[in-house]
């Protein structure tokens, strides 16, 4: 089956799409399906992307090339308008319609975050086209993308009491900010936390802890995505400081983006045209401007703070739509505000898998999960997170439905406890889409023989023994993660059986379960090597076997202890992980 991975995308999460587009790329199932890339620009273009651009570091290193090889500032091809009138490069790809993707694949694997992406828009264009695609239909996608229609769907389902207030841009008055501040510290509380309704990946999201109107300002500012700019902050800095600040606002992780819309009339694209821009209005006398995105929000939402354990959890579908939540996984924070950049920086967050809670309160945590996702339309594959209160409260927030899919991300470490690699879960995510859209009603013979074309494949896969190879590696957190990453690489085969085999300090030789290679650092290996699997991953695979049996077939969670590699005698071909110091 030819597999369309869709990636990029208009929204401000293009780069964390862009790496979950590695990962369908990479770890695919290669005897089951090829990957296409597709790229979506700026603009909304469809793009099959030279196969090699997907090992770049970040879409600007390849996309507009002619920009971002000359001149003083990185920009995304926003910036640069013209070039969307102009053909695209043969270096980059082949600009696709439409009408023309049955021509190019059969399915259409979403990667993409954000609005357009995922709130119903190209789930929509997929639709029109009979393009069966990846992730819930159009109702739980639209749902899945508002903050503010969430917290009032999760309530009616689980009755929960969160205390928030959505505030509209043309409530946001200069003259009425520090009364605003006073009465939201009265009905809500300090910390106050701010969101931009339809982001993800942490962007928009600010936390007021101190009682300062000027905190407070910012914060709504940011989640309103403008900022608010006066002459003499402009005159201070010089011309290298100016470029900095205006490289910036191009970043999508720290700045606004662009275009950017000053003082609610004139457009600017360009880093460069913006300077000139801002030099030109504070010469005629201006003391304040207001920059603002081009796609700004027009409400955001004003929460209480919730004090607790944070928690994720994914959400998947028995074949019958039923369905399954995972086991939950804590978010250990390591550093005091979990913005955009602290959720994709190494050693910001640990994971611990399940919640350190009961196991009767881990159960409460994935019934309420399961209770949401099937209420509120999602279906296939979803994360929700949430807060355990000391008081053992469960509070739920923010549907994910086109979860973060590095190959370390929630959903794949959650379903890694239930016996499926990244390449089986992946292709579980296809294969549960496309009968999902079966159930729509529309091309609906064409669906059903593709899919059975797809089932036949997977049993025969399944049922067709293949050598195992060892991936022997040492105990240390550099030699873990080169093996986890082999692991990936030839599950994705499809050729061989990948089984992991860590050389403990302690000198005996341990052949680890999949669960294991899922962890974050080598010392959470070594803790499961004498432990006992907790009883919430053992009743939870045990309620997954329907699935997991079909992809993957019978599953060994445990780990088995030798004195030698010699010793263990299913495997005869070794890949050794050595990484230089």
């Amino acid at each position: 089956m030819r597999i369309g991975i869709f990636f990029g995308g208009p929204s401000r999460e293009r780069e964390i799409s862009f790496a979950g587009g590695k990962t369908a790329f990479e770890y695919l199932d290669k005897s089951l399906f090829e990957p296409i890339p597709i790229f979506v620009d700026s603009f909304g273009r469809f793009i099959k992307l030279v196969p090699d651009l997907m090992y770049r570091n970040e879409i600007r290193d390849f996309y507009p090339a002619q920009a971002n090889t000359t001149g003083s500032f990185k920009v995304y091809i926003e910036s640069l308008p013209e070039l969307g009138r102009e053909p695209i490069p043969e270096s980059i790809g082949t600009l696709l319609s439409p009408s023309d993707f049955k021509s190019y694949f059969d399915f259409a694997f979403l990667a993409m975050h954000g609005p357009d992406c995922e709130d119903g828009a190209i789930q929509g264009l997929l639709e029109w086209y009979r393009i069966p695609y990846s992730g819930p239909g159009l109702m739980g996608s639209a749902v899945g993308i508002d903050k503010i229609l969430q917290n009032d769907m999760i309530a009616l389902v689980n009755g929960q009491q969160k205390k928030s207030w959505t505030l509209r841009y043309s409530q946001w008055i200069p003259s009425e900010y520090g009364i605003l501040f006073q009465v939201l510290k009265k009905h809500l509380g300090l910390p106050l936390v701010i969101k931009a309704p339809h982001q993800g990946s942490s962007i928009g999201v600010a936390i007021v802890k101190e009682d300062s109107p000027e905190a407070f300002v910012a914060a709504v500012n940011q989640c309103f995505f403008q900022t608010e700019l006066s002459a003499e902050q402009w005159q201070l800095m010089d011309a290298e400081e100016k470029k900095v600040w205006a490289q910036r606002m191009a970043n999508l992780d720290e700045g606004i983006g662009f275009p950017v819309v000053v003082n609610g009339e004139e457009s600017v694209y360009h880093p460069s045209q913006l300077i000139a821009t801002l030099d030109e209005y504070f010469e005629k006398g201006l003391q304040d401007i207001i920059l603002s995105s081009s796609n700004a929000e027009d409400q955001v939402l004003i929460e209480e703070f919730v004090s607790g354990q944070e928690f994720s959890c994914g959400c998947i579908q028995f074949d019958n739509g039923k369905p399954l939540a995972l086991p939950p996984s804590e978010v250990i924070k390591m550093v005091e505000v979990f913005d955009f950049n602290a959720k994709y920086k190494p050693g910001a967050s640990r994971k611990r898998i399940p919640v350190d809670t009961t196991a009767e309160k881990n159960r409460e945590i994935q019934d309420m999960i399961a209770s949401v996702f099937q209420q509120l339309g999602i279906t296939a594959c979803v994360r929700i997170d949430g807060f355990l209160t000391p008081d053992g409260t469960i509070l739920l927030h923010d549907p994910n439905t086109i979860p973060g899919m590095s190959p370390t991300s929630f959903i794949f470490k959650q379903m890694a406890e239930i016996g499926l690699n990244v390449t089986q879960a992946l292709t579980y995510l296809v294969r549960q889409s496309l009968r999902e859209r079966i159930r729509l009603g529309k091309n609906t013979w064409a669906l059903r023989q593709l899919l059975a074309k797809l089932d036949q494949k997977i049993v025969e896969k399944r049922s067709s023994p293949k050598p195992e190879v060892g991936i022997l590696f040492g105990a240390s957190d550099a030699e873990y993660i080169a093996a986890r990453r082999k692991y990936g690489q030839l599950n994705a085969s499809g050729e061989v059986k990948p089984v992991a085999v860590l050389h403990g300090a302690d000198g005996k030789y341990y052949k680890l379960p999949n669960p294991a290679m899922f962890k974050e650092f080598i010392s959470d290996i070594e803790v499961l090597l004498h432990g006992n699997r907790n009883e919430v991953l053992v009743e939870t695979a045990k309620r997954a076997e329907e699935i997991t049996g079909f992809y993957a077939g019978t599953v060994d969670y445990a780990v088995h202890e030798f004195e030698n590699k010699e010793s263990i005698a299913s495997i005869n071909d070794w890949i050794v992980v050595k990484v230089d110091n």
